[in-house]
């Protein structure tokens, strides 16, 4: 072994990519009590319970007159933001099912007559004549298949939609370092597809990589951005680190088990099976989890692999990756203002672009940060760059302002939806945001009713009264009454839209009979109703 080799194991040695055993909290007293039951100064345990998952449990002491309590109101606003915070903790199902399943790996016979022992070991030799990795056949790997096949059929459609989003990404960037493609299933243990998935010691991305390792391997990690939640860069990253892994070990397998454990936990279990280096003869040797992680990725690749013949229905994809594109950004912005620009619901671009923590794309001298969309939206954000930029920083130059709760009473207002209204017409009558307006009223869409009552805190409050009838561009005016624009070129419905204060892009279709984004130089648009 040459002294580079020597330096490279002992770096891997001292890395180790582990997840952190579930917290036990024994409870005081296990029957079910109401407020009236309990005893003033006595010990608890409260179990807070979503969709029958206990979530988390907190030790309290009962206090004198439990009952009173309940007759206090909480505040709703404060309500909603708990609640969404909550479901934004405990959003990763998938990956929460894939570790629990690793983690807790029996191999127990699994009665699943659609697929005889036979059969499986025909199918298991074509793949391992076509794969690097050691696919043979053995009694614990067939329980883990079938265990999948008749117990996670559900999550594995879920997980071939959102396969057709990644695995382009993958197979690119793993063939460029010579990484085995099959490789891309190891992102489906890691993290269940799901570029935010933090385990409980605080692994993070598709990948899982601890902070100091995704520093240590160049991905940018701070208060705005966290690459490890990037597909491509940390995709690049996880190739490096695995090749890294392949010259020490020489072997697919152990290379897995060590992306796992850490390259010290497979060198200890070597030398406890007495020299043996086929996983399958050290495994009982490796953590547990361990133990699990590489019959789990096989089992995997098995079920993608064989998906049509068991029968697997993919769930739709939100985007495949041929129909999005990048944009270098050229300063701050916030993805709630790229989607008011482009019409992308936040949500799509979250998707898109989740290495972006806060939803802030930032600008930073040096660096190059790029913003994700669909293609049919490129051309719009191009085409009104400088508008869209400078609608921002005007927006971010005013941010500091004051909260409701210190407006004056008169400022805060009610209003009633009518027939023809939606988010955009009445932010920009009230010269708010769209998310202000949803986060007053703790709506999670933008989709609003007639009748519906609104509260709105106007920058202006003389807004309330009117709105401005300014004419900022030139306009003619038809029989009716209407205002009249003419489509200049590099128009946009969302530019014009922003020239007319208290109008949206749906107010101008609705008002020209128009359901599509194309313009051309010369037409005529009504740009109020008349």
């Amino acid at each position: 072994m040459n002294k580079n080799k020597i330096l490279t194991y002992l770096f891997f040695l001292s890395i180790s990519i582990t997840y952190a055993q579930d917290t036990i909290v024994k409870k005081i007293k296990s029957e079910k009590l109401t407020d009236s039951e309990l005893v003033a100064g006595e010990k608890y345990v409260v179990d807070t319970i979503i969709d029958g998952k206990t979530l988390y449990k907190i030790q309290i002491n009962a206090i004198p007159n439990v009952s009173e309590l309940k007759s206090l109101e909480d505040h709703e606003q404060a309500n909603q933001f708990d609640e969404k915070w909550l479901v934004e903790l405990y959003s990763n199902t998938l990956y929460d099912t894939i570790y629990k399943t690793i983690s807790e790996l029996e191999y127990n016979n699994i009665d699943y007559p659609e697929l005889s022992t036979d059969t499986l070991k025909a199918r298991l030799k074509r793949l391992d004549a076509r794969t690097p990795f050691n696919v043979a056949y053995n009694p614990s790997l067939e329980s883990v298949i079938k265990n999948f096949l008749k117990n996670k059929r559900s999550y594995f459609e879920r997980i071939m939609g959102l396969s057709h989003y990644y695995f382009p990404m993958f197979e690119r960037e793993l063939d460029a370092k010579d990484i085995p493609l099959e490789m891309k299933y190891l992102a489906i243990v890691e993290s269940a597809l799901n570029p935010r998935a933090k385990s409980r010691v605080g692994a993070t991305g598709l990948w899982q990589f601890m902070f100091a390792t995704g520093k240590q391997y160049g991905l940018d990690v701070s208060s705005y951005v966290d690459e490890r939640s990037d597909p491509i860069k940390s995709t690049k990253t996880a190739a490096v680190y695995l090749s890294k892994l392949y010259e020490i070990f020489g072997d697919w397998d152990l290379a897995l088990a060590a992306y796992n454990s850490g390259p010290g936990n497979v060198s200890k279990a070597i030398r406890r099976s007495g020299g043996y280096e086929n996983y399958w003869n050290i495994r009982h040797n490796l953590p547990r989890e361990t133990a699990g992680y590489v019959p789990a990725f096989l089992a995997t690749m098995y079920i993608f692999e064989y998906a049509r013949e068991h029968g697997f229905t993919p769930e739709k994809p939100m985007f495949h990756s041929i129909e999005t594109d990048t944009i270098r950004v050229k300063q701050l912005i916030t993805l709630d203002q790229v989607s008011e620009a482009t019409e992308v619901p936040v949500e799509e671009l979250q998707f898109l672009n989740p290495s972006y923590k806060l939803d802030i794309i930032p600008f930073i001298e040096g660096k190059n940060y790029y913003l994700r969309l669909p293609r049919a939206s490129v051309g719009k954000f191009v085409n009104n760059e400088e508008i869209i930029y400078a609608s921002a920083k005007a927006e971010i130059e005013e941010k500091e302002k004051p909260l409701p709760q210190f407006f004056e009473s008169q400022s805060k207002i009610s209003y009633r939806v009518r027939s023809g209204d939606n988010l955009g017409y009445i932010a920009g009558k009230y010269k708010v945001r769209v998310s202000d307006l949803k986060q007053w009223n703790g709506l999670r869409s933008n989709n609003i009713r007639i009748g519906q009552r609104l509260t709105i805190y106007p920058r202006n409050p003389s807004a309330s009264q009117a709105v401005t009838t300014s004419n900022p561009v030139n306009t003619t005016t038809s029989s009716s009454g209407a205002k009249i624009y003419t489509v200049k070129s590099g128009d946009s419905l969302w530019s014009i839209s922003q020239k007319f204060p208290g109008v949206s892009v749906q107010n101008i279709r609705d008002w020209n009979d128009i359901s599509g984004n194309n313009l051309k130089p010369g037409m005529k648009l009504k740009v109020s109703k008349g």
